[in-house]
């Protein structure tokens, strides 16, 4: 087992390039993990207060199927990708990073507008579940749980391809995950409580700002490639000012891809996204009026609830 201690002291040891790659995977860790976590408390939450835990077994078998098909994929990919060089590296992690891109936005998006209703859609697809029987509710957990979980690994990759096969955005997905897990036991047993809704809707743009950064690699590494024009085409340069070596440049581009020397079309790409994704990321809900209000949309029902 890796020594906590040892690994800060490391991680400090490496500068603040270190400490930003696990700040910034860290908090994709928290949140993608508690988002995970929840739809597996509800689950369980259900089949306790159903009286049906002879069913926790298939959800959990179904939770560490998604678990190790989420790891393969992530690692297939990542490392996969690591014995690649030259252009081909290249036109491997801009493709990367803008399926990442494509797949995290739908996600952020989809979970903005469903989160009022997720509860009540799973506990009623778990209904429909055990009338089916195990593999049904194996199935419903591994859906579940592996659509978040592809989402974090796509999302790790397109973060992680910048770093030079560095390992230290994986520690910190790990840490994330691992603080996420204490919190939703906590929420289960109800000795901590947050409100879910602005939790998710803070991590959310920040993840929003994090696929920019990697929009914008995504395009200079396809530019480099020669499948986008515009490689020399500069929209700014001030390197001779920016240390990319110092503590906001390595925070700055561990965390949101920031480069002092962007190409034009990479700026064009950055603001355009952001633009139209914040836009529909904070639009005003349609009022429903069977749909919970705001402040039951950040609870959830569990049995110590």
């Amino acid at each position: 087992m890796i020594d906590a201690s040892s690994a800060v002291l490391a991680a400090a040891s490496s500068g603040p390039s270190v400490l930003s790659q696990l700040f910034g995977s860290g908090l994709i860790g928290v949140r993608e993990g508690l988002e995970t976590g929840i739809v597996v408390m509800i689950l369980v939450a259900f089949l306790v207060k159903s009286d049906r835990r002879d069913s926790l077994k298939w959800v959990w078998t179904g939770v560490a199927i998604a678990v190790v098909m989420v790891l393969a994929v992530f690692a297939g990919i990542h490392y996969g990708t690591s014995t690649i060089s030259g252009l081909a590296a290249e036109a491997v992690a801009g493709v990367a990073s803008l399926v990442a891109v494509v797949i995290v936005t739908l996600m952020v998006l989809w979970m903005r507008g469903a989160a009022a209703h997720i509860s009540g859609d799973l506990k009623a697809g778990m209904g429909r579940a055990l009338e089916l029987g195990a593999p049904a509710v194996l199935a419903l957990s591994f859906l579940a749980v592996g659509r978040e979980g592809l989402e974090t690994a796509l999302l790790m990759v397109g973060y992680a391809e910048n770093t030079s096969g560095s390992s230290w955005p994986l520690v910190g997905l790990l840490i994330g995950v691992v603080i996420a897990v204490a919190i939703t036991i906590g929420l289960y047993f109800g000795t901590v409580r947050i409100n879910l809704q602005k939790f998710f809707t803070y991590t959310g743009a920040f993840l929003v700002v994090v696929a920019a950064g990697i929009l914008a690699y995504g395009i200079r590494a396809i530019q480099t490639v020669g499948w986008l024009p515009g490689l020399n085409t500069r929209a700014f340069d001030f390197s001779s000012v920016y240390d990319q070596s110092s503590w906001y440049g390595t925070l700055l581009g561990g965390i949101f891809n920031f480069r002092p020397d962007p190409t034009l079309l990479q700026v064009i790409g950055w603001v355009i996204y952001l633009a139209v994704v914040m836009t529909l990321f904070f639009r005003p809900r349609r009022p429903q009026s069977s749909s919970p209000s705001p402040a039951e949309t950040s609870k959830v029902e569990t049995p110590a609830a």
